[in-house]
């Protein structure tokens, strides 16, 4: 149990980025108030946790509607994973742009960021929903491992929550070396994960025996 809430904790720390999400908080919200910019915060946090809870608790009766088996799962989401773990070591924009230039400029101009592009999809993106599909599934159903993974979505959302309402001071406190620092460390992490998720996926897949 305890193995299964380090690897949902690392695989949501990478795939949320919530120090990054908080050194961008400010480059998008400009002109607002940090009053204002904490009632975007807990509103886009609320609206990521809907949204990353539905996948998560849908996710299995999904993929047994769609015929996909576990074993796919493990190697889709690891290539996937694997190839954001890479962008993070070498310093690209995780995951490649969460959203287009025209979406970023359009979310910008409005009073109201918190839903799009905050809740979705900087924080409840591909990436992050995938995973959590995927952590989902290799529970096999035991409560206790869903729990554990549950947990760890949840204590990676109050982590953003948190660096959100701090973002000012997260951002002169590490500072660009800082922030690029941890990110890349964090990539070489999940890159091992995902690595071992393609691995347990060809595995059970059967394909080699």
């Amino acid at each position: 149990m305890l193995r299964t809430a380090a690897v949902a904790f690392a695989t949501f720390f990478a795939t949320i980025g919530p120090v990054d999400l908080a050194a961008l908080l400010p480059a998008l919200t400009p002109y607002h108030t940090v009053s204002q910019r904490r009632k975007i915060a807990v509103k886009g946090v609320s609206v990521a946790t809907v949204i990353l809870l539905v996948f998560a608790l849908t996710g299995n009766a999904l993929l047994d509607y769609l015929g996909i088996s576990l074993a796919a799962l493990r190697i889709s989401g690891g290539i996937l994973l694997l190839l954001l773990g890479i962008s993070m070591v070498f310093g690209q924009q995780a995951g490649g742009p969460r959203s287009s230039e025209e979406e970023t400029r359009e979310a910008m101009q409005k009073q109201d960021i918190s839903v799009f592009p905050i809740a979705t999809p900087l924080i409840a993106g591909p990436a992050s929903t995938g995973a959590v599909v995927l952590l989902m599934a290799e529970t096999k159903g035991d409560l206790f491992l869903q729990a554990a993974v549950l947990g760890a979505l949840m204590t990676v959302l109050a982590l953003t929550l948190l660096l959100f309402l701090a973002a000012n001071s997260v951002q002169k406190l590490l500072g660009v070396t800082g922030l690029h620092v941890i990110s890349r460390t964090v990539g070489v992490i999940l890159s091992a994960l995902a690595v071992q998720f393609i691995l347990d996926g060809l595995r059970e897949s059967r394909l080699f025996h």
